[in-house]
């Protein structure tokens, strides 16, 4: 596991601004994701299991880790917050949204708790050959922090083919611009969690984001969510 995460927040915060995205590369090490595809498969570290082809949600399967964490969850979800939280609060300012986040996780945490948002969403997922997941936005309650994260957990090319991950924004009186990225074992990608700002010619409004996998053609696919906001 990577000590510390210390990306450039200033980079992130340009290109999350400029392209609806940014990867913060090497945040876990190889023997890191090892450690977390082995744990799929172990029951106590999680609260349920979801196979998508039953909700028509797409082909695979993914499961909600429960509290507690495992340390390298917790730990990248609380950095991974704490670099996120002040980009999130310009995130509002630029919409002219009200909505402020606080700088720690726990503060968050009780917020949505107060709303009667108490399970954890940090999940791990899991492709085979043939499988994908439909476009959707991960909405679990009233309270919503704007963006998230994807850990990705084997190699593309090496480990797995197909399976980019998709964003799909939808402009208004435009048709949807898509985007389909294969980030590196290790790497983590930062996206939104259902709007971000866009400059248009009558000033910023909320361009409307959803995210999907496409087909994974060869090989296994497992990738870490990060959502910063508990579920209902």
């Amino acid at each position: 596991m990577n000590a510390t995460l210390a990306p450039d927040r200033a980079l992130i915060e340009r290109e999350l601004f400029a392209a609806g995205h940014a990867i913060v590369p090497a945040v876990l090490d190889a023997n890191a994701c090892a450690l977390l595809r082995a744990s799929y498969d172990r029951d106590e570290l999680f609260r349920s299991r979801v196979v998508m082809e039953r909700h028509r949600f797409g082909r695979g399967e993914y499961r909600y880790f429960a509290y507690p964490l495992p340390p390298v969850v917790e730990r990248l979800r609380r950095e991974m917050y704490e670099l996120l939280a002040p980009l999130a609060n310009r995130w509002m300012e630029r919409l002219v949204a009200a909505e402020r986040f606080p700088l720690d996780l726990d503060a968050m945490l009780k917020r949505c708790a107060a709303a009667g948002q108490t399970r954890p969403t940090p999940l791990l997922l899991k492709y085979g050959r043939g499988d994908f997941n439909c476009l959707h936005q991960d909405v679990y309650g009233e309270v919503a922090f704007p963006l998230q994260a994807a850990v990705f957990l084997n190699s593309p090319h090496a480990d797995y083919a197909g399976g980019e991950f998709i964003l799909a924004e939808q402009r208004p009186r435009a048709q949807t611009r898509i985007e389909a990225l294969l980030p590196a074992r290790g790497d983590a990608l930062i996206f939104p969690n259902r709007y971000r700002p866009v400059d248009g010619t009558r000033g910023t409004y909320r361009g409307s984001i959803r995210h999907a996998v496409s087909t994974v053609r060869r090989g296994e696919r497992y990738t870490l969510g990060l959502i910063f906001h508990d579920a209902c």
